[in-house]
């Protein structure tokens, strides 16, 4: 019985004067997910520390959601090397970055009327069509710069998308700090995404037809599992993201490249595990395909991602963790 008894619960003591970082080193002594949102801490911090390779994975609608500067952190301080994230999240950022808002609005609003306005919402946020329209434009129009006789990478492609945007853009934002601090960024699923749409219209109206060759995206980030010494995931949300990042370990096991599987591994979702989809899948279940490492530092939190993100990433800057400053 003492084995079972060795950690008892420390009621969380409010002190006005603490730090968010020194409130979730106390949370490690409670229980559910507030301590499971302070263990997540603790492990990006270790990764942190040893200098692992951490992909970060970003699904939902964050950037509409308000998150596009708080991902942009991670990035500018190098809190994370590689980003993985859905099309939409990267169109958004385009589109805040160009200049254009998203609007606080509400779940139960007359979507008749707002699409009558010219309105699209995304649960409890509001853009305007019009806004969207003009972000397709500037896609259409960086995309006609493009040497179209050779294929691109997603990352090739949204590293020169980045670039055009420091010029054009109003304020840095996701891809913009990518392209600057030389970190990659993939999007696997470019198409399923307003991106996709902007490059349908290039298409079909100017001629213009990029080539992704998305087989270099899974080899490039299996090799980069390979030549790391340590690797750790951060999952916002699930979805492709996620499963892009894990296949990693799996690719370059199945090409006999170096594959251990990833030593440490965050993930904050809202998704049950119960339904048997990838987003809600439990990171036990990926080590039954060595994908997270037996032994692994892991943790779940189950959390809005817009609550839990910001007070992680808070901490983190409150601890004085800035690897770009090495």
């Amino acid at each position: 019985m003492p084995e079972f008894l060795e950690f008892p619960v420390s009621p969380l003591e409010v002190r006005a004067e603490s730090a968010l970082a020194d409130l979730l080193r106390s949370m490690a002594k409670i229980s559910f997910q507030g301590r499971n949102l302070a263990t997540a801490l603790e492990i990006w911090e270790e990764m942190l520390r040893r200098e692992t390779t951490i992909f970060l994975g970003l699904a939902g609608a964050m950037v509409p959601a308000g998150m596009r500067k708080v991902v942009s952190y991670l990035i500018e301080k190098r809190l994370t090397d590689c980003l993985v994230s859905t099309g939409a999240n990267l169109f958004h950022d385009c589109y805040e970055t160009l200049g254009y808002l998203h609007f606080q609005g509400a779940p139960w609003a007359d979507d008749l009327e707002l699409k009558e306005k010219g309105i699209d919402r995304v649960y409890d946020t509001y853009a305007r069509e019009e806004d969207f329209r003009k972000t397709d434009r500037f896609i259409v129009d960086f995309v006609s710069t493009l040497d179209t006789s050779k294929s691109y990478t997603t990352r090739e492609f949204l590293n020169l998308l980045g670039i055009e945007l420091s010029l054009k853009g109003k304020e840095d934002g996701i891809l913009t700090s990518c392209s600057k601090a030389n970190i990659p960024v993939y999007c696997p699923a470019i198409a399923d995404s307003s991106i996709g749409i902007a490059l349908a219209y290039a298409r079909e109206k100017s001629g213009v037809e990029v080539t992704f060759d998305l087989v270099s995206d899974v080899l490039e980030t299996a090799k980069l599992v390979a030549e790391s010494s340590s690797t750790g995931v951060v999952y916002v949300g699930g979805g492709t993201p996620k499963n892009f990042i894990q296949q990693t370990e799996v690719t370059a096991s199945v090409i006999g490249w170096s594959a251990k599987g990833h030593e440490y591994a965050v993930q904050i979702v809202t998704e049950p595990p119960h339904w048997g989809g990838l987003s809600g899948a439990t990171l036990e279940e990926a080590q039954s395909w060595g994908k997270i490492a037996e032994g692994a530092k892991k943790v779940t939190v189950f959390c809005d991602a817009t609550i839990a993100l910001p007070i992680l990433v808070t901490a983190l800057a409150q601890r004085g963790l800035d690897r770009a400053k090495r």
